[in-house]
């Protein structure tokens, strides 16, 4: 460090010659933080944990694109029992954040949706947030775009790469 700026070299494992690359690290670990505690503001707000608001961002998704979402499904992306997924599904019905109905195909299964009141609650929530953070997208390049987008992903694969056994 010099000048009283951080290089970004906080990492324990960085050396001099990874001073760049660790302040991209470093910018990232602010991100995540600041992610963190947004979540827990809007958990807090909407009095809900953090697998109630994953189904819902989960529904709102599947809705756009037209698509059928069982209990299955929910507990293959929340990567929990079903035990668990139908408790979580029973509170949020009991609150009015979702519905149950009959699966149009399989009479043994039903179809989980949001609530009108749930989407409304959400966009009332998180909708300011969404538009600072797309604000913050719209003007960039597509080739910038897609470089960060590249970056991500590539992050992505290297985290989702360790094996928690490794050494």
């Amino acid at each position: 460090m010099t000048g009283g700026t951080d290089t970004g070299a906080s990492y324990w494992y960085a050396d001099e010659g990874d001073v760049r690359s660790t302040a991209v690290l470093e910018a990232m670990r602010a991100y995540r933080a600041a992610e963190v505690a947004m979540r827990r503001r809007t958990q807090q707000s909407m009095d809900m944990g953090e697998n109630e608001l994953l189904v819902l961002r989960f529904l709102a998704r599947a809705s756009q694109r037209n698509e059928l979402v069982t209990p299955v499904h929910l507990s293959r992306y929340l990567g929990i029992t079903s035990a668990s997924t139908t408790a979580l599904l029973d509170r949020l019905a009991r609150s009015g954040h979702i519905t149950r109905e009959p699966h149009p195909t399989d009479r043994r299964s039903v179809t989980i949706r949001s609530s009108a009141r749930a989407e409304e609650e959400i966009r009332d929530t998180l909708g300011a947030m969404h538009e600072r953070m797309m604000s913050v997208v719209r003007p960039m390049a597509p080739a910038d775009r897609a470089v960060v987008v590249a970056f991500l992903d590539a992050m992505r694969d290297a985290v989702d790469s360790i094996d928690a056994h490794e050494s």
